[in-house]
């Protein structure tokens, strides 16, 4: 047999990497998220260098025993870098061991995504533009959703499933891309209430926080609902069914996030100043319970938005729709005759 009509060997690189990649961002985006909670963007005035120095040869005791601010600006940089080289890693594995375009196309514009994100995060710095940093904010989350998206093409069982023997329906399928989009949004709203100027008008902020929890009513009873039919109509199949079970758990987190952050950040609200514990309460402005609580709520709504993508995706592949080769010959049959 020539060796040119050997069947190819699927490769496990990409998929790794694609799962490296996405295990990697979601740390990163704790950072990212610590880095705005400190106020910290500027602790680093110069880019790509840092204080003049090659960003990767900066003197590590500096970086390590220096403030605080500097550490997790510059920690930011170095992890970002690790993100694009993983990028440019999948790309390169995509290229050369996965034979269908479409997924190579992704895997180009991963690398074009992270460049870009690269340059808004140094622009940022530059201009000290405050818009910036919303818009570097809000293309994480996205890329991070993209990266999943990888994961889920390169995977074996994308590969595996059978067209012709798929039986879930659409309505799966259609409700899971609605909560992705409005998980999108919302994060965009949770920008604007995170980012809003010191200077803006009080109803700006009452107008974004107001906007934010509508989002968040949204979002959570589509995640019930998706949650509730993916496992009825799921069939007990985990690679559907665990996903939407992890989303309705991450919902819950946040919503708990979500009020835990207005606490750390505002105090109690008004109503509830009759009661001694919350009247007495005084907020710490830059305390450590004030940064893990309300970057947990921005990294958790990332998380969210990635695995509604993912179970969108499966959901898609896994929906009843014609085989391909079957409607070929049936046109073609009709079309003879």
């Amino acid at each position: 047999m020539n060796a040119s009509n050997q069947p190819q060997i699927e490769s496990p690189w990409p998929h790794r990497l694609a799962v490296a990649l996405a295990v990697a961002i979601f740390p990163l985006i704790w950072v990212g998220g610590l880095v705005t909670t400190y106020d910290a963007g500027m602790a680093v005035p110069d880019w790509p260098t840092t204080y003049g120095y090659n960003m990767f040869l900066y003197p590590w005791q500096t970086w390590l025993f220096g403030p605080w601010d500097l550490f997790i600006e510059h920690g930011h940089r170095l992890f970002a870098s690790l993100v694009g080289l993983l990028t440019i890693a999948l790309a390169v594995a995509i290229y050369r061991r996965d034979e269908r375009n479409w997924v190579r196309h992704l895997g180009l514009a991963a690398v074009v995504m992270v460049i870009f994100q690269g340059v808004l995060g140094g622009m940022r710095v530059i201009l000290d533009a405050r818009l910036l940093a919303q818009i570097h904010g809000c293309v994480g989350p996205a890329f991070f959703a993209l990266a999943a998206a990888l994961a889920v093409f390169t995977s074996r069982r994308w590969r595996e499933i059978d067209e012709r023997t798929n039986t879930l329906d659409r309505g799966v399928f259609r409700l899971a891309l609605v909560t992705t989009l409005l998980a999108y949004a919302q994060l965009v709203l949770g920008s604007q209430v995170r980012h809003v100027s010191l200077q803006s008008d009080t109803t700006v902020f009452r107008a974004a926080v107001l906007l934010h929890l509508f989002g968040a009513a949204l979002v959570t009873i589509h995640v019930l609902m998706l949650a509730a039919r993916a496992g009825s109509r799921g069939r007990g199949d985990a690679w559907l069914v665990v996903p939407a079970r992890l989303l309705a758990a991450l919902v819950a987190a946040q919503v708990a996030l979500g009020c835990g952050a207005w606490v750390v950040n505002y105090g109690w609200p008004s109503w509830l100043s009759d009661y001694r514990w919350a009247a007495g309460y005084v907020v710490a402005r830059e305390s450590a319970m004030q940064a893990i609580v309300t970057t947990a709520h921005v990294a958790i709504g990332s998380l969210i938005l990635a695995v509604s993508l993912v179970i969108a995706l499966r959901s898609w592949r896994l929906s009843a729709r014609p085989f391909r080769g079957e409607v070929v010959r049936k046109l073609t049959w009709e079309t003879a005759r």
